[in-house]
């Protein structure tokens, strides 16, 4: 059968006659973790170590393993093997040797590779290999550790048995561009990039300030052996809806943790042999008709305790209440990794910050949110994509620094409409796969830029890829009260809060749920919502001016003027044009309403 060369331009454009071989291979893609950083900090350093690692690594074990380079890029290659079995041992063996090569060398200028490996049907010529093959080994690429190599099923299932190595089964994973889900697994070698960070930082969970996680066994400490069945449940819910975080969330893998079960472990030592940093660890207890579910959350790196929390359900409703004790440890422990994540960049010197430092730092400004440190913020998320170009929550982030402006009322250039569009394009270009990057920049050009439509279309998206994403329920049930969609928005706002119900920006759901019942015309309601937001953060202008045309409405003269007055101690500069647009609504009564009820409040005109 003729190759249908409309389908493969490529192939046309080169020779129009020649013959193109479509064959089995195992396919191995490498490529440079950090690239675009590396170039930016120093291009000639970072061309010449490339070229010398290469030399050093990659040509000789290819070489020894029998495959042929098809392809070349600035920071990566294709690779074509014959054998599954060859190819993995071939790019284990690279990461051994690079690792060992970055002995020594400063964390910041480390060479770390992520390799994906593929066995499936490519075309190939002398130029070039083509095909699902080729698309799905660059895509297993994309998500491995830098330092990892992650295979596909089909090649695991070549190699099983034939490699002396560890392997972590990831699931099923949806790959970008390619139709249906790909199960992957995590092939780990004893020595290696693990060890090498042992000898040389003296602790494997202390590598990277990037989230990595695993997940013990919860102990039955009751009597009842059924009780085991739930604990195991619980704890396989909690992998498949963190893995839901990648690339984010680096999560150990449920063969790699289990085989603590029934064991007494020391958390620290299970942090190194595992190559995380956090560790979470349960049990389930029966006493009389009621079950008690714990879990908490420890820093291997420490030994200190990060988060805890207990659930108590009557026996006959556990399962039933599986799915809500998931969500709710999930939801919490997202928050506390990030919290635990951006108090140690804070503690760390400025002048070791990397691209990742950068943005960690840029989080724990906007947690202050005020004026300056917003400004701060926005600083240091564009320092961490110009370091990083690809680092895509980065660009989200950058975008929501202008939505905390507008959100609190501080004055803004007409041109950063157009300065946020492009900021979120960029954050969905480079983090198509990554849902927090995705709602954040739904959330601005649904917020700041005015398209609501579009901006729901990406939430949507990152609540399709996490369901369990507090801050992502969160934009949703914003948008929705914007477009006017009550119901929905009570019921996504709520989502956020049961989510995460200790999240230290509680106050922006709540208000959301001010703003929803403001535009129902329950504004007794809407006034409770904006007061219990400013209990928690009274110096959010947001929750304030909700306060101020709420109880203005309901007729609250008092508390009207006690919000303003609070408003002005916050910026005497504010004006009733401060807060005339802060909210992007659809409905022009919506408008019509918000706009009565400012005037009401008596701001300086």
């Amino acid at each position: 059968m003729p190759i249908d060369t409309r389908r493969y331009p490529k192939l046309e454009a080169q020779n129009p006659t020649a013959r193109v071989e479509r064959r089995l291979a195992a396919v191995l893609a490498a490529d440079l973790a950090g690239y675009g950083r590396l170039m930016g900090e120093d291009e000639e350093g970072t061309l010449a170590r490339l070229m010398a690692c290469r030399q050093a690594c990659f040509d000789p074990k290819i070489s020894e393993y029998r495959g042929r380079i098809v392809k070349t890029t600035g920071d990566g290659l294709l690779v074509d093997f014959s054998s599954a079995v060859e190819a993995v041992r071939c790019a284990i063996e690279i990461q051994q040797l690079v690792a060992e090569s970055n002995l020594g060398v400063p964390e910041d200028r480390r060479l770390r590779f992520r390799i994906g490996i593929h066995v499936g049907d490519i075309l190939i010529d002398d130029h070039d290999m083509f095909g699902d093959g080729v698309n799905i080994a660059a895509r297993l690429e994309g998500i491995a550790e830098p330092g990892g190599v992650c295979i596909s099923d089909d090649a695991y299932r070549q190699i099983r048995g034939k490699v002396e190595i560890t392997y972590d089964d990831m699931g099923p994973q949806a790959l970008k561009n390619i139709a249906e889900p790909v199960r992957v697994w995590r092939a780990r070698a004893d020595s290696g990039e693990a060890s090498a960070r042992k000898s040389d930082a003296g602790d494997a969970a202390s590598h990277s300030d990037r989230p990595s996680i695993a997940v013990l066994p919860f102990q039955n400490i009751s009597d009842d052996a059924r009780q085991d069945c739930l604990a195991d449940g619980i704890v396989e819910d909690i992998l498949t809806e963190l893995a839901r975080f990648r690339p984010s969330l680096s999560v150990a893998a449920r063969n790699s943790s289990f085989v603590y079960k029934g064991r007494a472990v020391d958390i620290k030592r299970v942090g190194q042999e595992l190559g995380v940093r956090y560790v979470l660890e349960g049990s389930v207890r029966k006493s009389g008709k009621r079950v008690r579910v714990t879990g908490q959350l420890i820093d291997a790196l420490t030994g200190s305790h990060v988060w805890a929390e207990h659930f108590d359900v009557d026996e006959g409703a556990t399962f039933d209440r599986q799915d809500e004790i998931t969500r709710s440890v999930v939801g919490a422990l997202a928050s506390a990794l990030e919290r635990a994540a951006t108090e140690r960049a804070r503690q760390k010197p400025s002048a070791t910050q990397a691209a990742y430092d950068h943005f960690l730092l840029g989080m724990a400004d906007i947690y202050e949110g005020t004026r300056e440190s917003s400004a701060r913020a926005l600083e240091r998320f564009t320092n961490a994509t110009r370091m990083d170009p690809g680092l895509s929550v980065a660009y989200a982030m950058s975008c929501y620094c202008y939505v905390w402006r507008k959100a609190s009322g501080w004055p803004s250039d007409p041109a950063d409409v157009e300065i946020v569009r492009r900021l979120a394009r960029k954050a969905t270009k480079t983090g198509a796969d990554d849902a927090f990057a995705l709602s954040e920049a739904g959330f601005a050009l649904a917020a700041f830029v005015g398209d609501l439509d579009e901006g729901l279309f990406l939430i949507d998206q990152a609540l399709s890829l996490n369901p369990n994403m507090a801050v992502a329920w969160r934009f949703s049930g914003y948008v929705n009260a914007f477009l006017g969609q009550t119901d929905l928005a009570v019921e996504h706002l709520n989502r956020a809060i049961q989510l995460n119900p200790r999240d230290p920006l509680i106050f922006i759901p709540l208000n959301g749920l001010a703003i929803v019942h403001y535009f129902a015309e329950q504004y007794e309601t809407a006034l409770r919502f904006a007061q219990r937001a400013t209990r928690q953060n009274p110096d959010y202008p947001a929750a304030q001016i909700m306060v101020a045309v709420s109880a203005a409405m309901a007729g609250r003269e008092r508390e009207t003027a006690a919000a303003v007055q609070r408003l002005l101690q916050l910026d005497p500069s504010y004006r009733f044009e401060s807060f005339r647009d802060i909210w992007l609504v659809r409905r022009a009564e919506d408008r019509a309403a918000f706009e009565a009820g400012l005037r009401l409040t008596g701001l300086p005109a």
